[in-house]
């Protein structure tokens, strides 16, 4: 396969050689234009001088001078005096001759003719000059080309190489790009088509290295997440072993096992995407789910009916993350939910009492492992996110000490809008 500095000089070199060519065609036939035009130029002067010195009875007085030669034929197209036999006209060109004067080009010669009341007057003239002109220009135009095509190409590879090797360099640097390295491209590139090419490369390295290390930190959270309980249930194991009937140990390592249990499911709905792709759509109460969920935390619920179109397990799923989540920072009494129709969006808020959520954290909230005061596997508002999104709505947060509000707006079905 070619390389891109080889296409780039042969499409130069077919580019100078086609303006060449063109070149040399183009003078080529504009001199033999010129020189035709000139010459015919010449014979109609003259043989309009002619035919009025014929006229007035002056025919004596002209001499054959400077390459023109006379002729006269009768009104039949006999010939009646001819200065070069072999520049005599047929009849039945002759037959064209009419008061005013007419240019014919014959082999070797061109001819005007005009009629006049003593005959046929015709003056012609030989073309080997104009053919000699033009051999001579073709010969100078040949010695041109063979001088400034190679010299064409010579230029035409320097330009390929100059405007190529900052491509071949970019090239060779992003070559030695791999998963193990995804620092940026220098380049000194144009704002131009290569250089936002480049831009765009330096772009998805920079998304891999961030998606590489937002996978490293989510491994080495999910590592932590994980070692943690498991210390504490193989603990409670190890009394159990010593003690089968502590039955304090027993509770404590089954709600640890459920705690793992949440916490792996959670870790393989947000690495699966299943979230956003497994939807069990149906036309949801939201103001029913609210109530269901408030009725499991015992919290206060003020909830109208506000029908969507959504996976009612996934609804419910959202509601428990932000009630869980509200619990754990104001306990069960500072805790209210609510619903209600607001245009053409149902609102879900869950509000708490609690401290409040840090200012630093509020920006990052939603992402993964990021955990507030409150405690929990920082894994829950993410999912919660995943989920009002996956529904084609949106959740946000605002948060001041002594009054957190998380806002959820879905869109209602057309009839309820």
């Amino acid at each position: 396969m070619l390389s891109f500095r080889t296409r780039l000089f042969l499409a130069f070199a077919l580019l100078w050689l086609l303006f060449l060519g063109g070149a040399w065609y183009l003078a080529g036939r504009s001199v033999d234009q010129a020189l035709k035009r000139r010459l015919e130029a010449t014979l109609v002067q003259d043989v309009l001088r002619a035919a009025e010195a014929y006229q007035k009875g002056q025919a004596g007085t002209l001499l054959t001078t400077g390459g023109v030669y006379l002729h006269l034929y009768a009104q039949d197209g006999t010939p009646i005096a001819l200065t070069r036999p072999d520049h005599r006209l047929p009849p039945e060109r002759l037959r064209r001759a009419g008061p005013t004067p007419e240019v014919l080009w014959e082999e070797g010669f061109a001819a005007a003719l005009v009629a006049t009341p003593l005959g046929l007057l015709v003056l012609t003239a030989e073309t080997s000059p104009i053919e000699a002109a033009l051999e001579a220009l073709r010969e100078a135009l040949l010695r041109a080309f063979l001088l400034l095509f190679p010299l064409g190409l010579a230029l035409v590879y320097l330009t390929a190489r100059l405007a190529a090797r900052p491509l071949e360099a970019v090239a060779r640097e992003i070559t030695r790009r791999s998963p193990d390295r995804l620092d940026p491209v220098p380049h000194r590139l144009p704002k131009d088509e290569f250089g936002r090419m480049v831009e765009a490369v330096n772009a998805l390295l920079q998304a891999l290295k961030e998606a590489k290390e937002r996978e490293r930190a989510f491994l080495a959270e999910a590592s932590h997440e994980l070692r943690t309980p498991l210390t504490v249930l193989l603990g409670h194991l190890d009394r159990l072993g010593r003690n089968p009937m502590d039955l304090e140990a027993l509770r404590t390592a089954r709600a640890t096992a459920e705690r793992m249990r949440r916490l792996v499911e959670d870790l393989l709905a947000l690495a699966r995407g299943e979230v956003e792709r497994n939807l069990n759509l149906h036309i949801v109460d939201l103001g029913e789910v609210a109530r269901e969920a408030a009725l499991e935390y015992g919290v206060a619920a003020e909830a109208e009916s506000a029908e969507v179109l959504g996976d009612p397990d996934r609804l419910l799923q959202l509601l428990r993350n932000l009630v869980a989540n509200a619990v754990r920072a104001a306990g069960k009494e500072g805790v209210r939910v609510r619903v209600r129709r607001e245009a053409d969006h149902a609102l879900l808020e869950v509000e708490d009492s609690g401290p409040g959520i840090p200012e630093d954290l509020l920006p990052r909230l939603f992402q993964r492992f990021a955990r507030g005061p409150g405690g929990g596997t920082g894994l829950g508002l993410a999912i919660a996110h995943a989920i009002a999104k996956a529904h084609g709505g949106e959740i946000a947060v605002e948060s001041r000490p002594g009054r957190t509000v998380f806002r959820v707006r879905l869109p209602l079905l057309e009839e309820e809008a």
